[in-house]
């Protein structure tokens, strides 16, 4: 019986070894086979592999959750994004809007109840190009100035019928009815000036002045100068021309009046006197200077014509 009991114990350990070596991989190659090499990642290596995948599904999921945050801030919809919306009519872009790069459209315009502002910490320049890329229009408004830079510079009226004021290289041409100067200093020219008509406010005087130059009014059918209430004056330093080539020129007063006009004095060949009167004839030299003469039962004139010899 003991001897029975030992072989059961003998065997039960040989069953367990064949079990364990079973389940062991086989170190023994049987001759002429292939050899075996183990498949799998164990140790270090699977912990480094399971943290790196817990690192990515971490990474995954901030990420998800910083674009959902995102779209909801920025407010992202099937029609646009935040203030903007597309439309089959175009882009529509709602409060205020700051644009950090050029922007390229056809047309830009506001809302029916609200105004269109353009605005800019420096300048605002708008820019018009050809089909090769050339600048043929552009027009800056600054902080000092407003620079329109065109071959042809235009403003016409509300219906866009009447051009008001246009300019180009070689003319200014101002189409409204009347144009009103405001200034205390009026309007300075450094060139010439056509127009039909020039007139002062009601109740101010019209003054054409040139300080250090001449000033001439020419017109090919005649010049009109008239003063319906006030006076009319004309003053220089040094000559006063009224010219009519082809005509007369013809004072129409009440009274007429020439003053500090010279008075004529006879030749000293003569030797004649004049007794001292205040009636005096005029007079007039073949340059056309007017000199007083003092009157007589005749012409005076040419008895005291010394003026005539004056430079």
């Amino acid at each position: 019986m003991e001897r029975s009991a030992s072989l059961d114990i003998e065997a039960l350990k040989m069953t367990q070894e064949q079990y364990i070596l079973a389940a062991q991989p086989n170190q023994l190659q049987k001759p002429g086979a292939p050899p075996v090499y183990p498949v799998g990642i164990y140790g270090w290596r699977k912990r480094c592999l399971y943290f790196f995948i817990l690192l990515l599904l971490v990474t995954m999921i901030v990420n998800l959750a910083l674009t959902i945050w995102i779209l909801k801030v920025m407010n992202f919809t099937v029609d646009g994004m935040g203030n903007l919306r597309v439309s089959k009519q175009g882009v529509r872009l709602e409060g205020v809007s700051e644009f950090l790069l050029p922007l390229y459209v056809k047309e830009i315009q506001s809302r029916k109840d609200s105004p269109l502002i353009l605005q800019s910490d420096r300048n605002v320049t708008v820019n018009a190009r050809n089909d090769l890329g050339h600048i043929t229009g552009r027009m800056t408004v600054g902080s000092e100035m407003v620079e329109a830079q065109c071959q042809r510079f235009e403003v016409r009226s509300s219906d866009g019928q009447q051009v008001l004021f246009s300019a180009d290289e070689q003319e200014v041409s101002i189409g409204a009815e009347k144009l009103r100067v405001t200034g205390t200093e009026g309007a300075v020219f450094e060139h010439s000036v056509e127009t039909p008509h020039v007139r002062a406010e009601p109740f101010q005087d019209l003054k054409l002045e040139s300080p250090t130059r001449t000033l001439t009014m020419e017109a090919p059918r005649g010049v009109e100068m008239s003063a319906d209430v006030g006076d009319l004056k004309a003053t220089c330093r040094k000559e006063l021309l009224l010219q009519s080539t082809d005509g007369e020129i013809f004072l129409n007063a009440k009274t007429i009046r020439l003053g500090n006009i010279p008075h004529g004095t006879p030749p000293t060949s003569l030797g004649a006197t004049y007794p001292k009167q205040t009636v005096y004839e005029l007079c007039a030299c073949p340059n056309g200077r007017l000199y007083l003469a003092a009157a007589e039962a005749g012409s005076t004139c040419q008895a005291v014509s010394g003026v005539c010899l004056w430079s």
